[in-house]
């Protein structure tokens, strides 16, 4: 992603529509996230489309300096607005190529805007395949955000210092589809199915 950016709309739009179906009554319903039920999915996905919105903005504050994982993510009442409006202006955001230039912030860290913009696309890709996933849907990325993510987990998995964010690469067969070769290098089982 060196030379080109990206358009995040397709992707977000994707995980905008999953959200959508979400029903209140699976709201507690797990994922393939440990610790994260479904409402904790979308709290996170509320979250990371706000700060990273501001990181392609380069608007840093409290939403690029706060650490995800300093606390469980959870919705309030008017996330079904929320959401699909953060998620909107995340995608408005990337559009613009200084989003992909200079240095910017998220999660706490400093980082160049290409990787920045990475992490935004994995993020999007893999949460949107818990979702998916946790509320029986059926899941379909934006092929470019998932060759993105691919690339973005790929290089990842092969860095000998690799992120306790992501948990340890769960081996798929090499001809499997890209997106199952994706959420294995996430750390998630892509044969994962939602507890009976």
């Amino acid at each position: 992603m060196t030379d080109t950016t990206l358009d995040l709309g397709p992707q977000t739009r994707i995980v905008a529509r999953l959200a959508e179906a979400v029903t209140d009554a699976q709201l507690a319903d797990g994922t393939p996230c440990p610790r994260y039920a479904v409402r904790n999915v979308l709290g996170h996905l509320l979250g990371l489309a706000r700060a990273f919105r501001d990181a392609g903005r380069k608007d840093l504050g409290a939403t690029t300096d706060t650490d995800p994982q300093d606390a469980l993510p959870d919705i309030g009442p008017g996330w079904r607005e929320e959401l699909p409006e953060a998620l909107d202006e995340l995608a408005e955001a990337w559009r613009d190529p200084a989003a992909w230039t200079g240095t910017t912030r998220a999660g706490g860290f400093d980082m160049p805007g290409e990787v920045t913009g990475a992490v935004a696309t994995d993020e999007l890709v893999v949460h949107g395949w818990d979702l998916a996933r946790a509320t029986g849907r059926p899941y379909a990325p934006d092929p470019a955000a998932l060759e993105a993510a691919h690339a973005f987990l790929l290089a990842a998995a092969e860095d000998p210092g690799r992120s306790g964010v992501f948990g340890p690469v769960v081996p798929v067969p090499p001809d499997a589809p890209l997106l199952d070769r994706t959420i294995g290098l996430s750390g998630r089982d892509p044969g994962w199915t939602r507890p009976v």
